[in-house]
């Protein structure tokens, strides 16, 4: 039995096929306009759900990148504060072999050393109580805001607690340096020191023994700037590995969200052209009576 074709089912399918390429017009002008493939997650749920597992890959590379900039900048601090003392240490090394020569020195060129250790004490003072963001980079995990009372010469950190920054997945990295190592102690520490040998040279005392602790301190002093410069060069790698990992990420995430701008304009201008032409052949055919369709 063949079904009669009403002009009602026939104004109804065109007005289904108007609406049909209207849609994918606005679509496709969308697209042209946000650059991107899809504006809700139903418009196709498994470029979403892939874009939504990049986007959390990207959070976490993020983080990693603020955390790099963050431990780079604590180390690149603590390894300037470690050359600084080395190069005040190896002043007052040079100053105590020229005091040691106690037969050629009068006593106002005693003073003269004494005065320009205790200086150089001072200054190294400063060095220990180098900070970052209002951090001591010698202090460890301690708030306080030095590492050392410019007085007593006391250790207020943590010692061998470090600070530390993950900079990749399962990877962290000490980013500060054990002030109490690297400086000593109260009445073992290299304030102390440089003060005690100022008092002998006052008194006339021998200081070339002193010698070997000013080495010793040197030694404790270098291998920290070692231990920091590894640390340095690691989130250095990091740095570069994660920049290459955020990079693959942003070519991932613009393959599912992002369009091809030229495809999109040809998509664009056809569908324009589907529209109008679907206009005029519906004009054509509902008109209002058989003598003006058939004219």
């Amino acid at each position: 039995m063949i079904g009669r074709i009403t002009s009602s089912s026939l104004s109804q399918q065109t007005l289904r096929n108007l609406q049909a390429n209207l849609l994918e017009r606005d679509r496709l002008q969308n697209q042209a306009t946000s650059q991107r493939a899809f504006r809700a997650p139903s418009d196709d749920p498994a470029a979403a759900a892939a874009a939504l597992g990049v986007h959390g890959e990207q959070a976490r590379v993020a983080q990693y990148a603020r955390n790099i900039g963050d431990g780079m900048a604590w180390v690149t601090t603590a390894d300037t504060a470690l050359s600084a003392s080395i190069d005040l240490l190896n002043r007052a090394r040079d100053l105590t072999v020229r005091g040691a020569n106690s037969g050629a020195l009068s006593d106002s060129a005693r003073e003269a050393i004494a005065v320009e250790l205790e200086s150089i004490g001072e200054e190294l003072v400063g060095q220990a109580n180098t900070r970052v963001l209002g951090r001591s980079v010698f202090a460890g995990t301690s708030d306080a805001g030095r590492a050392f009372d410019p007085e007593t010469h006391a250790f207020t950190g943590t010692g061998a607690d470090g600070v530390t920054r993950r900079i990749g997945d399962g990877v962290t990295v000490r980013v500060d340096a054990d002030g109490a190592q690297v400086f000593g102690e109260g009445a073992d520490s290299v304030f102390a020191l440089l003060s005690g040998i100022a008092a002998d040279l006052r008194g006339g005392a021998d200081i070339g023994a002193r010698l070997n602790d000013i080495d010793a301190r040197l030694d404790a002093m270098i291998t920290a700037q070692a231990a920091v410069g590894s640390s340095q060069a690691q989130i250095e790698r990091a740095a570069a590995q994660n920049l290459s990992v955020a990079t693959d990420l942003e070519a991932r995430r613009s393959h599912v969200e992002d369009v091809d701008s030229l495809e999109v304009l040809v998509k664009l201008q056809s569908a324009e052209l589907v529209y109008q032409s679907a206009l005029q052949v519906t004009a054509k055919s509902l008109q209002t009576n058989l003598l003006e369709f058939l004219r």
